[in-house]
């Protein structure tokens, strides 16, 4: 009896803190902002000495609401996984009625779940995840400066590779300064590390600054404002994309791949537009390549998503040179070219391209990226 009491009042309690998570407040507290019931970490970050310092920054954060992130530490206790009276379920549990305090506590638990399959659909979208894997000290004379290192997971399948971005001090520096003056009411609640005059090189001080930039970019992707900001999708991909066309500019083709299908991987994770042209550029980058690399396969399917991308947009400037190349990649290995070959024509005869079309090498290394 006094076993079933105890885990009515545990299954009692949880239900009262999903309850309460959901509505958007905790049990027992007073009511705050909503710049404070929103971002809960935001205090952790403004304290920049070591006994400050939260022990939520130790370890990966991930950030889907703070409904979520307030309890995290229940998640291994969750509905689904409550004890359920002496583990006796269905109808092996309707032919043995277990004690009244059994009873009581398997009821609360049923009730816990039957709430828990009803929310769930209206609990925030799981969001990225960011985790700094590494910083080095760089030391490009006369400047000295930490690199991070992050990686960018989505939530999609588990095999799937996190995209990777290397970025300084000074760009998320810029990044915080841009978004404050465009969204003064949104940036408002986020906290931002604040910059060190000296011991800016300990390990303490680079631990402490890659939790808070895992938490500073969580954050940003929580907030949907912020989230489609042309600043927060120029930190992420803007650099990628200028590397892998100076190293494809330049002749190396198998380094700029590599950079071209991480730029690729960076915008199909973020999931918004970075920009009008940038997926079409990107995929013109990786067929590139490939077709360098002597990959034609891989080159034409690169050409047959952009034309799937940019559909019957006619007068898009690079229409003509997607088509070209996938006509002639198509003649290389002996596949079906007609459809291309026939759009292609069409454009030169109502002269919205000349003949030939330009490369998308071509295009690729006039591109202005900015």
């Amino acid at each position: 009896m006094h076993r079933g009491t105890q885990e009515g009042a545990m299954a009692s309690r949880l239900l009262h803190r999903l309850r309460h998570a959901l509505a958007g407040d905790g049990p027992g507290e007073a009511a705050a902002s909503p710049e404070a019931e929103q971002f809960p970490e935001s205090s952790e970050l403004e304290d920049d000495d070591a006994e400050g310092l939260s022990s939520r920054l130790s370890g990966t954060l991930s950030f889907t609401s703070a409904e979520d992130d307030e309890d995290e530490d229940d998640e291994e206790a969750g509905p689904d996984q409550l004890p359920l009276g002496d583990g006796t379920s269905g109808e092996d549990a309707e032919r043995s009625p277990p004690p009244d305090g059994q009873r009581g506590s398997q009821l609360l638990a049923r009730q816990l779940q039957d709430f828990w399959k009803k929310s769930r659909n209206t609990l925030a979208p799981q969001r990225l995840l960011f985790e700094v894997t590494s910083a080095n000290v760089v030391k490009d004379p006369p400047s000295k400066y930490v690199l991070y290192t992050l990686a960018v997971m989505g939530p999609g399948p588990p095999d799937c590779q996190p995209a990777q971005i290397s970025r300084r001090y000074s760009d998320f520096e810029r990044l915080h300064r841009n978004l404050q003056r465009q969204f003064r009411g949104p940036m408002a609640a986020i906290s931002f590390p604040r910059k060190r005059l000296r011991r800016n090189f300990t390990a303490e001080t680079i631990a402490r600054r890659s939790r808070a930039f895992e938490q500073f970019l969580g954050h940003l992707q929580a907030v949907p404002e912020l989230r489609h900001a042309p600043d927060l999708q120029d930190f992420f991909v803007l650099p990628e994309l200028r590397r892998a066309q100076s190293l494809t500019c330049t002749g190396l083709y198998r380094e700029a791949l590599a950079l071209w299908a991480n730029a690729w991987q960076l915008q199909a994770q973020l999931g918004t537009p970075s920009g009008p042209d940038r997926p079409l550029l990107t995929l013109a980058g990786l067929a590139v390549c490939h077709q360098e690399l002597e990959d034609p396969g891989e080159a034409r399917a690169c050409c047959e998503k952009a034309l799937q991308l940019l559909g019957d947009k006619s007068l898009h400037p690079l229409l003509a040179p997607f088509l070209e190349a996938h006509v002639r990649l198509s003649w290389r290995l002996g596949l079906d070219k007609r459809q291309s070959e026939a759009r292609l024509q069409a454009l030169q005869e109502a002269g919205l391209t000349p003949t030939p079309p330009p490369s998308l090498k071509e295009l690729l290394i006039k591109e202005v990226l900015d």
